[in-house]
Parts: structure tokens; C-alpha cells; sequence
């Protein structure tokens, strides 16, 4: 006799998609999102490493020497980076590193390390691109990123037609809509008990009172909450990190082993393997920190600079707060207070557990987790709409945006209403595809990017001298 109950679970949506984001997460996309990571850094001679002291001073103070009242962009750089950040510190940041570590064992948050290392060399070779490739639209506003360089740099513009479609799919259906919402309302059912329908009604009229104001208040919103919240959530966890330093040896030492041998170091439990953390580890740092998917130069090309290699630095940086900081402090608190092998909880609600274990004052972990992360999703919300509209610019001109926009405010009231599980497969499957056809600008583009990278050193270099 036939099951229907196992067929309808076989062929099951949830199943389907599974199976897709396997294989566009498969060997090829690791190997080019790491890979040309890899390359960057070797090219560009761990620039990363060395030239991240300057790039925190672009980012914190002024440099006289590239201020120019001249520099074409609708935002300053600073601002450029917080909408950036506002699309990236995020769910990522909190229901990212809790479904990442549920399904990968801590040893995922290795694979977070290394995928943003070589992301920060990624980051930076994007945001050159996109100050040396941008253009005015029909409006006067500045648009640039990967749709942009691969048509203006590749000579393809099928395939910067192609970057734009997936652009569009990744803000309706991956980071920027359904993931962010599905988190809000889970956050403020945690703490506040609230309804999802109302905080949908919230967030939607929320969303579409700051989106309707395009990049110059998006960012004006950006550098306000983002840096206020990052600050507050980063002091939150330090306080439960000191509480626990004695268990912070134990915890590294657990991640470090458990990413090439979950089996000794969880006992293997739920069957986890080496792969599923290397795939789940990097997956969900790109789905943190958006590094070679082509995001973040979007925002970046609006920024008031004329030149390419201080934006690249800046843009850099995002990877640093993002993964390097916010992602291995969440996952921290998860691994020293031992919720990373509870089945009882997922997402959100795994990271406020952890929290509420760990933090000295009891009630408040709940509040510091979900407020934060309320915060944090609605910035990405706001983030994501402005590079789903270049993109639809690009495509089909300006006439194109209001209906857009449209489209993305209906679609974030739907985003509280799914299931958790089938949210990030689906955002994995989007930031995925979306993110092969900028690899391959990245590429196609590597000699233009070490070369400006060379001379802007150069000129640096002897500008120092001259002073001296």
C-alpha cells in the first residue's frame, strides 16, 4: 500500500528546496566564494591584515587628503557604510549564528571565521568596483555595483541583467524581507507576548514611512540606529562573556575541534558532519555578512568619494564588525552556555535562551536579545530595499521604483506568517545564485583591482613623504 503520509513529505515544498540549496551550496560555490577570497588576499598582500588600522581611520575620522567638496555621491562615506551595515548586522547576526551552530555543531562558527577573513578581501575588492563604475541616473542620484561594473567592466550585460534579477529575488524573497519580519514578530511575541498580525501591520506602515524617502533617509536612519544598537548589543554580550571567562578557553577550543571533528567533540549528535558545518558555517556568514554576493557595493557607489580604494577599505570594515565582532561574540554566548545541542529551541529563541543563562541579572538576556535583534531587521529591511531598487533602476529605468516598492512593502507583512526553517532556505538558495554571477565580475576584474590598489598606495606613500 502506498504512503501518502511519506510521499507528501518526500516531494514536500520544504523537501524540494532543500535539495536545491544543496546543490547550488555545493562544491563549486564554495570553492569560488572562498577561492577568490583567497586569491584577493594573496593578490592584494593580506590587505586585510595591514591596511585595516587605515581602514578604521577612514571610517572614524576624516583624511584630509581625499576630502574634496567635488566628490560625486548622494551620501558620505560613513553613511554609505551604516546602510551597508544596515543590511548586513542583522538576523545574521543573531538567528543566523543560533540556526548555524543548531545545525553544524559549533565548529560552523569556524567556517563563519574563515569565510569572512577572505570576505573582508571580497568586501574590499567590491566597493572599488563600485566607486570606478558607477553613473548618474535619470534623476541625478548615483547607481553602482555589481550590475553596473559587470556590464561597464566584463562588457556583459546579459549577465549584469541576470546580477539585478537575483538582486530583486534576494530583497523580495532571501535577506531582505521574509527573514528579517519572520524575526521581528518572533522577537516580540518573546518579549512583549505582541500578536505576529500587529506586529506585521507595525512594521509594514514602519517600513514604508522611511523606504518611500529613498537612500537619503534610509541613511540618515542607518547612521543612527545602527551604531547606537551595535554599541548597546556588543556591551550586553561583553557583560556575559566576563561573567563566564573562565568557560571561554573551553568554548574556542569546542569550536575549533568540532569544525574537523564534530563527532569527538559533540559525541555525534544529530548526526552532524564536517561538511554540513563547513556548508552551514559559510552559508550563514555570507547570509551575515553579504561579502562576494554583491550587496554592499550597491550602497557603497553612493557614497561622496572620488576614489575607489578608500571606499574598498571602508567597505572592508563591514565584514570586520559584522563577522569578525558581532557573529563570534552571539556564538560565544551560545557555546559557554552549553545551548548549542538543545533541540527545544531555535533561532531567536535559542540565542535569548542563551542570554538569559548567561547574564547576571535575571529577565533581562530576553529583552537584550529580542530588542536588539528588532532593531537590527528592521535596519536590513530598510538596507535591502534600496539595493533591490538600484537593481529594478538598472532593469527598467526609474519608472520601475514605486512599483517596486509597492511590491516589497506588501511583501513584508507576509514574512511573519512563515515557517522559520523554510525563511533561510530559501534566502540560502537567492544569496547563492546571486552571488555567482559578481564572483565572476570579481574575476574577470582582479588586474583592474590590484592595479588601482598599487597606485593608490603609491601616490599615498610619496603624498607622506613630501610631508616629511
Amino acid at each position: 500500500m502506498i504512503n501518502f503520509n511519506v510521499l507528501a513529505t518526500t516531494f514536500s515544498i520544504e523537501g524540494f528546496l532543500e535539495k536545491v540549496n544543496s546543490l547550488v551550496w555545493g562544491a563549486p560555490l564554495l570553492i569560488l566564494l572562498v577561492g577568490t577570497g583567497i586569491y584577493l588576499t594573496m593578490k592584494l598582500g593580506l590587505l586585510q591584515i595591514f591596511k585595516l588600522p587605515l581602514a578604521l581611520k577612514f571610517v572614524f575620522s576624516k583624511d584630509e587628503e581625499f576630502e574634496d567638496e567635488n566628490n560625486q555621491g548622494d551620501v558620505s562615506s560613513f553613511a554609505a557604510l551604516c546602510t551597508a551595515l544596515s543590511a548586513t548586522i542583522g538576523t545574521g547576526n543573531i538567528v543566523g549564528v543560533a540556526t548555524a551552530i543548531s545545525a553544524g555543531g559549533p565548529g560552523a562558527l569556524f567556517w563563519m571565521w574563515i569565510a569572512a577573513f577572505f570576505g573582508m578581501a571580497t568586501k574590499y575588492a567590491e566597493g572599488v568596483l563600485a566607486i570606478k563604475y558607477r553613473v548618474l541616473d535619470e534623476n541625478g542620484n548615483i547607481s553602482g555595483g555589481p550590475m553596473y561594473y559587470i556590464e561597464r567592466g566584463l562588457g556583459l550585460k546579459w549577465l549584469g541583467k541576470l546580477f539585478a534579477i537575483l538582486g530583486i529575488g534576494v530583497a523580495f524573497f532571501g535577506i531582505g524581507t521574509f527573514g528579517q519580519v519572520k524575526s521581528i514578530a518572533d522577537s516580540a511575541k518573546i518579549a512583549f507576548n505582541m500578536p505576529l498580525w500587529l506586529t506585521a501591520i507595525i512594521v509594514t506602515i514602519l517600513v514604508a514611512m522611511v523606504t518611500l524617502g529613498g537612500i537619503k533617509r534610509i541613511s540618515k536612519v542607518s547612521e543612527k540606529v545602527v551604531p547606537l544598537m551595535a554599541i548597546l548589543y556588543v556591551l550586553a554580550v561583553l557583560i556575559v562573556l566576563f561573567c563566564n571567562f573562565t568557560k571561554i578557553p573551553s568554548a574556542i577550543a569546542l569550536i575549533i575541534e568540532s569544525a574537523f571533528n564534530p563527532k569527538s567533540a559533540l559525541g555525534g549528535a544529530a548526526g552532524i558532519t564536517v561538511v554540513m558545518a563547513i556548508q552551514k558555517g559559510i552559508g550563514r556568514g555570507v547570509f551575515s555578512n553579504e561579502a562576494g554576493l554583491g550587496s554592499a557595493p550597491i550602497a557603497a557607489a553612493a557614497a561622496k568619494t572620488n576614489s575607489p580604494v578608500k571606499q574598498g577599505l571602508i567597505s572592508m570594515t563591514g565584514t570586520f564588525f559584522d563577522t569578525i565582532l558581532i557573529c563570534t561574540m552571539t556564538g560565544l554566548v551560545i557555546v559557554i552556555t552549553g545551548f548549542y545541542n538543545n533541540i527545544n529551541f531555535e533561532g531567536a529563541a535559542l540565542t535569548t535562551a542563551a542570554f538569559e543563562a548567561g547574564f547576571p541579572i535575571a529577565n533581562v538576556g530576553v529583552y537584550i536579545v529580542n530588542i536588539g535583534l528588532m532593531f537590527f531587521a528592521f535596519t536590513t529591511i530598510l538596507g535591502w530595499n534600496y539595493y533591490g531598487e538600484r537593481c529594478v533602476e538598472y532593469l527598467v529605468g526609474v519608472k520601475g521604483i514605486k512599483v517596486y516598492r509597492m511590491i516589497y512593502i506588501a511583501l513584508v507583512g507576509i514574512g511573519a506568517f512563515l515557517p522559520l526553517t523554510l525563511i533561510f532556505i530559501i534566502a540560502d538558495i537567492v544569496n547563492g545564485l546571486m552571488a555567482f554571477p559578481n564572483l565572476v565580475a570579481l574575476i574577470g576584474l582582479r588586474k583592474e583591482i590590484i592595479s588601482e590598489t598599487k597606485e593608490f598606495f603609491r601616490v599615498k606613500e610619496e603624498h607622506q613623504q613630501k610631508i616629511l
